[in-house]
């Protein structure tokens, strides 16, 4: 029987309490004594405080739930059961925690959810046997609601009768908070304060070993503050100990340091030792255990020693004899050369499931001296065998441990009774971890050793130094570890709690002062005012802080960002003063200047106004104090890294900034340490003090504070994160040190006016083309130097800066060869051959924009895209018209870039640029012709076909322009007589520019590296005929020839190689104009059909090339090649290289099975089956997943059936983008809403903003349907079926769950339009029958099919069709796959219509979407997985069977393993003969146990072992994973046997699901019915009207007040389908399930609990 003994003289109320709520579920004797303690049925001690004892007794009967209905309800109450033993059994804190406790009670009846928890217990028995509380209630002094809640529990039948139960040496005289004179001596601290076992007042002593070999950090200040705070509870003694085992690691600077470090967190220690005090000590007992054949010396190597412990096997050394041991031990103490290879080993046990008591290691041979001993051993313990002894000896009787250490508990135990000493209690706490930070010395010191941080005590550190010098307070700190108390739970804490506890320290005593951002700030003149002062409190709220002196006077001055927001004709409180009436804001180039106002403080109405913070302006009086204001952002720019991250590449090394300020005269008072807030910036902690003017510097010293933390997300980086750029100060980032990371922060500087010819003007132009060149070089030096990614940011946005400002200064985007442009002089001067030059550039980039529009219009493009084509046309053909004083037309003769003989003139640059247009266009019209012959060849889509002849027509129309002729094939074409090589020169530079900003747009959207290498290689291919043309190479900062530089000459055949004539020439155009659709294709990523199309034309054009001229095509310039290619294709190549993420290791040996049980903690269950069975790995994205094998293999087991069966219905695969333009989306945001809120979007491209973002598909109705309007014009187009495999983004919500509830997710998205309703509804319940298949024949998963309440159906269509299934664990249903009828919803929005055959007339289709995702999977695991890791069901699974050879022993001959292994390899090939998936795990690294496990965990569903016996008997052992049952089978019959066994489990499976299912549905007709049975985890068909109101009442009045699980949300039952199968026919007279509603149901609807 269990056993509550209780203490007579203080009484566990709270343990009384739960053990009588408990009674008739758990059988509890409860015998009163001197102690509290606790006995279970197996013998074991729990806890012997009252809280631990409720928890241990409310765990015992879960079903009541005493202990919390779910995780997060369980961590609710170790909330309170902490606060019992922290603040409320505290004096300090008695009163805040009773206040605390009123507030909380206010609008609740119970502390945890909607019903009576432990924590109610608890806390009514702490309060119970509190003197304090009862002194409060006998004077009517306890708050309201906390009494009313008192009252409430005293009232209740079981506390009742506890309370009368209490012995008369229990009770308690009422006594006054703050009079610990009056409290009884005789109670027991030890239920007050701490959860310690067995401890009594005056006797506790507890100990803090900290190794010295580094700065302490918060952890450690956790682990010394517990052990101070136990000390003091239990007026007790702590001894301070070094653990010096390892002399390699010891180093006597750091024992100050620590020691300085204890005295900082106000800590006393008793005693002072370090564990080489007992070294001798030790040693003997070494030597004990060695002669008691308890120990034995091994000199295996470590690497041979940990495979050993990993594999449970014995070391050879295990069974030495005693003298040979000692023998052995004696070389290791001498140091001998055969001394350093062994280590002493405690005898325990190899095979043990606790990796911790496999012999482990106790001592080791290190000849080198110590810091304490120096030379006098040559062997040294281990801190696992020295700290038991040490602890007995010193008397220490509680050794906190933190939660990690649980695994050595038994190996500390083992040393304990091995040697026969004293055994004090090890009790467990919580390490502290957290977030954006490391606590590994090794790191910390890494960060230091760099120089990414100042020093051990810099405040970006977790050192206790530098979260002291950041503002952090040591009562702070202390409340904090009070606060977490002794939870053993190993969570990642934010740094926001600390500094949240830290605010509440601060907030009532820190001064309040005033600063002025120096950068932006604006005089405010105000009239009628004196230089005055007046006393103003320090701080509003607590007058004990003192006062300051105010000054005021006409001149003031406050920051640019307030005078921003000042409204003429309107008061403006300036604090501590009081209203100014504002009376102008006066403002240049959109900044205000100044400000006039007039002195309103007889005005009190501070109501609605501005507040401001602001300075007197006056040297003399109120002179500013140089104020430097440091911010700092975390250090690890990764909230919790992962086990294979490497911290260093989460370094963040711009995480300091400062910003100049001018502080209020007060500043210069405050010395090092003292903390203040500065008003509306936060809080501070002056780190150097003020100096005065010091003429050595030529400056005061200013004064600097650095920002303290308030616990909210903004408090840590850079000020202003929430503000515009123009306002926050300390926006502005210059680029980090390499060491520091240290960034100056300054407000945005205003806009550079343009320049408007004066020479100052210019010259700034000047200064800044050179900033970007410098700049611009900076970059790739960096990116070459493969820096890091966040200070190669830093520099881009420097640069990007820089060109804001030469478009400020100059009008006109900055490109490469910018050059300062000179303003004519006089007005009348005709345009130079500048212009002229620039004339002919912008006339072909006007040609080639019209391209692209007349592309976009003839491909029906989005009208937002074509809209600003268009516009950039409109633009250029402007620039044109400002750069010649004429109106663009097609084939119109550019301006003469000089002036030529009359002889001359027919070479004019006119007709040579109307005749390359001509040459050009006709390349094109041919091309195109090719195109649409090949199409017309190949039968292809008639709207494919006319779409291209439009683009044919258009170009043919275009060459008329032209050239005034009707385009004809084989035509003459007029060629240029003369040329100017500046001229072709001046084309080609324009064009490297272009393909330039080409190739750096596809890198700053990391664009396929293909992709990538094509455009490169186009620039080098130009950049070649550059060379080829003018003789030089071609330079970013070179600026282009204009023809008058130089005197025009006639082209000459050795410029470049001659354009072959006739037949040759028309192949030659044909074949660059093809070459461009090739890379435009490729480019655009088009389809590949397409794409080898179009290749194929090329290269047979090449080929009649070759035949024509007798030579092999070459592009002009020599072919585009050019030397330095492979170095650039190689940079290219190292450059965008993307970081790989370090797969995650297999599964460790000694933690390969599950942690946690699916019916205790189903979320931790669900993690761990899904990792440890290596189905999927976590990513550093929220919300997103990595795939393995294992489970891809799951869907593609699902597509592989699917697929072939919609194929037989005539569906046809397809695949459109991913993006979607905002228009589109919009269109359907009017009708639909439902996906709004999921919708991700892109909105930058590199460091540029989108004109317009782009959204990413959360489904595709938006991306197809446009397709579809111009794909169907007639009924002969109908049906029209199309289905695609591909990913969906839906990114709104906050608790993602693998597989159920993803970001992104795979699926098969089918849509499909008809010409009748009735084909439509056919085609709906056929694909929804298919869904169900899926489920019950390949998942084994048993579903319900039904339609979807108008609530709950697809938003947009006319209804929806679901199955759903049953995950028994959480009582919730999951929808599986749904077919979605659209009725003419969509049509009619996209305009898909077809013409009736009968009538002529125009009519909408009808239309259908139906989906399945990788849910499937998830749900596939949650039914069918149990505690032991994954069960597949045999259709699904990669492997069905295992083959494990077993027996294969050391005493095995070599012949018989070869034989055994024959034999598995055989039994593998005859069950592949019948296409059963297997694999022999023939591994000799692992034994047969952990591959049982392994093959186990992974969910096989059959596992065969054979043995050298097996093979005698011709047979073999078969496990099946669903049942566990070993069968022995004959060999003979495997052929047959197996496969049917396998259709035995399928079947078995898809039972046993369909059973837990089956008996979870309930018909319910009463709402009280319904909420039992939602509580007993059913799904409940019940009488239901359909309306929505009502669906929404049933959800709200059946949610619980906590989670189901962690991470779900509160949620009531939701209608999961009305089903096809109805329970019932609907009678007379029945009612609507929810409560109140009269209305007439029309069918059973199924409710439940739902993921």
């Amino acid at each position: 029987m269990t056993k509550l003994n209780v203490s007579k003289k203080c009484p566990a109320v709270g343990a009384l309490l739960t053990a009588g709520a408990v009674q008739g579920n758990v059988n509890i004797s409860v015998v009163w004594g001197e102690d509290t303690s606790y006995t279970m049925e197996g013998g074991s001690i729990g806890s012997t405080t009252p809280v631990g004892i409720a928890r241990c007794i409310a765990r015992q009967a879960p079903s009541l739930g005493l202990y919390g209905q779910d995780i997060l309800s369980q961590t609710e109450v170790d909330h309170w059961l902490s606060f019992c033993l922290g603040p409320l059994s505290c004096l300090s804190e008695f009163k805040s925690a009773i206040s605390y406790l009123d507030n909380v009670l206010k609008p609740v009846t119970y502390l945890v959810g909607k019903a009576i928890t432990i924590a109610d217990y608890c806390v009514f028995g702490s309060l119970n046997r509190n003197p304090h509380w009862l002194f409060m209630m006998e004077k009517s002094q306890a708050p309201s609601s906390l009494m009313r809640w008192y009252k409430m529990l005293s009232a209740l039948p079981e506390v009742k009768a506890v309370l009368q139960k209490l012995p008369s040496e229990s009770k308690l005289t009422p006594t006054a908070a703050g009079d610990p004179s009056k409290e009884k001596k005789e109670e027991s601290a030890g239920g007050k304060f701490v959860e310690l076992p067995g401890a009594e007042e005056g006797k506790v002593i507890v100990r803090f070993p900290p190794e010295a070999s580094g700065f302490l950090h918060v952890g450690h200040a956790k682990a010394a503050l517990l052990n101070n705070h136990y000390k003091e509870s239990f007026k007790g003694k702590l001894i301070m100990r070094f653990d010096d085992t390892n002399p390699a690691k010891e180093k006597e600077e750091y024992e100050e340091v620590i020691l300085e470090d204890l005295k900082m967190l106000q800590v006393k220690y008793d005693h002072f030792s370090r564990t080489s005090d007992h070294f001798e000590v030790i040693l003997k007992y070494c030597e004990k255990l060695l002669k008691e054949g308890k120990a034995y010396v091994d000199d295996t190597d470590a690497e041979t020693m940990k495979a050993e412990r990993e594999a449970k096997k014995d070391s050879k050394n295990r069974n030495n004899s005693v003298d040979q041991n000692l023998k052995m031990w004696e070389e290791m103490k001498k140091g001998s050369e055969k001394g350093v290879k062994c280590a002493v080993r405690a005898k325990i046990d190899m095979q043990s499931a606790n990796g911790c008591l496999r012999d482990p290691t106790i001592y080791r041979c290190k000849p080198e001296p110590h810091p304490a001993t120096g030379t006098k051993y040559k062997v040294y313990p281990t801190y696992d065998f020295a700290c038991p002894i040490v602890d007995s000896v010193e008397g220490v009787t509680h050794s906190l441990r933190t939660t990690e250490y649980m695994d050595r508990d038994d190996q500390f135990y083992w040393f304990i009774d091995a040697l026969g000493l004293r055994k004090p209690y090890i009790w467990a706490y919580a390490r502290l971890n957290l977030t954006n930070t490391v606590m590994s010395k090794r790191k910390l010191t890494w960060l230091v050793d760099e120089g990414v941080v100042d020093g051990w005590n810099d405040p970006r550190l977790p050192t206790v130094r530098g979260v002291l010098r950041r503002g952090l307070t040591v009562e702070a700190l202390k409340q904090f570890i009070v606060a977490q108390g002794s939870s053993r739970s190993v969570v990642f804490m934010e740094w926001d709690k600390i500094w949240a506890f830290n605010k509440k320290v601060l907030d009532p005593v820190v001064p309040r002062h005033t600063t002025v951002d120096k950068s932006y700030r604006v005089p405010v003149n105000v009239s009628g005012v004196q230089l005055a002062s007046h006393a103003a409190a320090r701080h509003p709220k607590n007058p004990e802080v003192g006062e300051k002196t105010v000054w005021t006077g006409p001149v003031l001055t406050i920051d640019g960002v307030d005078a921003e927001q000042l409204k003429e004709g309107e008061n403006a409180t300036f604090i501590n003063w009081g209203n100014l009436m504002i009376k102008k804001v006066n403002k240049a180039n959109n900044r205000v200047v100044s400000v006039d106002a007039e002195d309103n403080t007889s005005n009190k109405d501070f109501k609605k106004t501005l507040k401001l913070t602001w300075l007197c302006e006056n040297d003399d009086k109120s002179p500013f104090t140089p104020t430097l204001l440091v911010y700092y952002d975390h250090i690890i720019s990764k909230p919790i890294l992962d086990k294979d991250d490497d911290f260093k590449n989460f370094v963040n090394k711009d995480s300091k900034f400062e910003v100049e300020m001018l502080g209020d005269p007060e500043l210069k008072k405050l010395k090092k340490g003292d903390i203040v807030q500065i008003q509306r910036r936060g809080y501070f902690i002056c780190d150097v003090e003020y100096a005065p003017y010091d003429q050595s510097v030529g400056r005061a010293r200013p004064v600097v504070m650095l920002a303290i933390p308030d616990g909210t997300p903004n408090s840590y980086g850079p000020p202003g994160k929430t503000v515009s750029p123009s306002s926050a100060p300390g926006k502005g980032k210059e680029s980090s040190k390499a060491g520091g990371g240290k960034a100056k922060a300054t407000s945005t500087p205003a806009k550079a006016s343009p320049a408007t010819g004066s020479s100052g003007g210019q010259s700034g132009v000047e200064k800044i083309l050179n900033d970007i060149k410098s700049q611009g070089d900076k970059v790739r030096s960096l990116k070459e130097a493969k820096a890091d990614k966040a200070t190669v940011g830093e520099a881009v946005k420097v640069l990007l800066e820089l060109k804001g400002q030469y478009k400020a200064a100059t009008g006109e985007d900055w490109k490469p060869g910018a050059t300062v442009k000179q303003e004519s002089k006089v007005a009348a001067t005709p345009p130079s051959s500048n212009a002229n030059d620039n004339a002919v550039e912008l006339n072909a980039k006007i040609i080639a924009q019209g391209d692209i529009v007349r592309k976009l219009k003839a491909d029906k493009a989005d009208k937002s895209n074509i809209d600003a084509s268009v516009k950039i046309l409109l633009q250029l053909k402007g620039d044109f018209k400002s750069a010649t004083g004429k109106d663009w037309k097609p084939g119109m003769q550019m301006p003469e870039s000089n002036p030529a003989p009359a002889a001359a003139q027919k070479s004019s640059s006119g007709e040579s640029s109307s005749s390359s247009v001509a040459v050009d266009l006709n390349a094109k019209v041919s091309a195109q012709g090719d195109v649409v012959r090949k199409l017309k060849g190949e039968k292809a889509d008639k709207s494919k076909i006319d779409a291209e002849v439009k683009i044919l027509l258009q170009l043919k129309a275009d060459f008329k322009a032209a050239t005034g002729l009707d385009w004809k094939p084989g035509m003459k074409l007029p060629e240029p007589e003369t040329n100017s090589p500046q001229t072709g020169s001046c084309d080609i530079d324009a064009k490297i520019r272009s393909q330039g900003d080409a190739v750096r747009k596809l890198k700053s959207e990391k664009a396929d590296k293909k992709e990538i290498d094509a455009a490169v290689k186009i620039l080098l291919a130009l950049k070649a005929d550059f060379k080829a043309a003018t003789g030089t190479d071609w330079k970013p900062d070179m600026a282009p020839k204009s023809a008058s530089s130089t005197p025009a000459v006639t082209t000459t055949k050795a410029a470049s190689p001659a354009k072959p004539d006739g037949r040759g020439a028309e192949l030659h155009d044909k074949i660059v104009a093809q070459g461009n659709i090739v890379r435009d294709l490729k480019s655009k990523k088009g389809d590949q059909a397409e794409i080898d199309a179009a290749v194929k034309i090329l290269l047979d054009l090449k080929g009649e090339y070759k035949t024509a001229t007798g030579e092999t095509w070459k592009p002009p310039g020599g072919g585009g090649g050019s030397s330095s290619k492979p170095k650039q294709d190689k940079k290219e190549k190292q450059k965008e290289k993307p970081k790989e993420k370090p797969s995650a290791p297999a599964a460790g040996v000694t933690r390969l099975g599950l942690e946690a049980k699916k019916e205790e903690n189903l979320p931790e269950w669900y993690a761990q089956v899904l990792t440890k069975s290596e189905m999927l790995d976590y990513y550093d994205v929220s919300g997103c997943y990595i795939l393995r094998p294992w489970s891809y293999a799951i869907w593609d087991f699902i597509k592989e059936f699917f697929d072939a069966e919609i194929k037989k219905l005539d569906v046809e695969n397809c695949y459109f983008p991913c993006f979607v333009s905002k228009a589109a989306l919009e269109k359907e945001e009017t009708h639909i809403e439902d996906f709004a809120p999921e919708v991700a979007w892109v909105t930058k491209s590199g460091n540029s903003e989108l004109a317009e973002p782009i959204a990413i598909r959360p489904t595709s109705e938006t991306v197809m349907y446009p397709a579809y309007a111009r794909w169907i014009q007639s009924y002969r187009d109908l049906p029209l079926k199309l289905n695609q495999w591909n990913n969906i983004v839906r990114w709104e919500f906050k608790h993602p769950q693998p597989f159920l509830r993803t970001r992104e997710f795979l699926w098969q998205e089918g849509h499909t339009a008809f010409a009748t309703l009735k084909e439509a509804e056919d085609e709906v319940m056929c694909i929804l029958n298919l869904y169900k298949r899926v489920f019950e024949e390949l998942l084994a998963v048993p579903v319900v099919q039904g339609r979807k309440t108008e609530k709950e159906k697809f938003a947009g269509g006319d209804f929806t069709t679901t199955i759903e299934a049953y995950i028994a664990a959480s009582g919730r249903a999951i929808q599986a796959g749904t077919s979605h009828h659209l009725g003419q919803n969509f049509s009619k929005m996209f305009e898909i219509t077809f013409e009736n055959p009968e009538t002529g007339e125009k009519q909408y289709v009808y239309q259908n979407s139906w989906g399945i995702t990788t849910r499937t999977i998830g749900c596939m695991v949650m039914v069918h997985a149990d505690n032991a890791g994954l069960v597949l069901p045999p259709r699904v699974a990669k492997i069905q069977v295992v083959v494990v050879p077993c027996g294969v022993t050391v005493n095995l001959k070599k012949e018989d393993r070869e034989a055994l292994y024959k034999e598995c390899e055989d039994f593998k090939s005859r069950l592949q003969a019948v296409g059963i998936r297997v694999k022999a795990d023939m591994r000799e690294n692992y034994s047969p146990g952990w591959k049982f496990n392994h093959w186990e965990l992974k969910g096989v569903p059959i596992r065969v072992e054979i043995g050298p016996k097996d093979m005698k008997a011709s047979q073999y052992v078969l496990v099946r994973r669903d049942t566990g049952e070993k069968i022995v089978m004959k060999r003979a019959g495997v052929e047959d046997d197996i496969p049917a066994l396998l259709d035995t489990i399928q079947s078995c499976m898809l039972a046993k699901a369909r059973t837990e299912m089956t008996d979870h549905i309930r018909v319910v007709e009463n709402f009280d019915d319904f909420l039992k049975g939602l509580d007993e985890k059913c799904l409940l068909q019940s009488p239901f009207c359909g309306a929505v109101p009502c669906e929404d009442e049933i959800k709200e009045l059946s949610k619980k007040d906590a989670d189901l699980e962690p991470g779900a949300p509160s949620m009531g039952a939701k209608s999961l389908c009305v089903p096809f199968k109805q329970p019932g026919q609907i009678k007379p007279g029945m009612k609507c399930i929810k409560p109140g509603c009269n209305a007439t149901p029309i069918s059973y609807c199924m409710f439940g609990r739902s993921y």
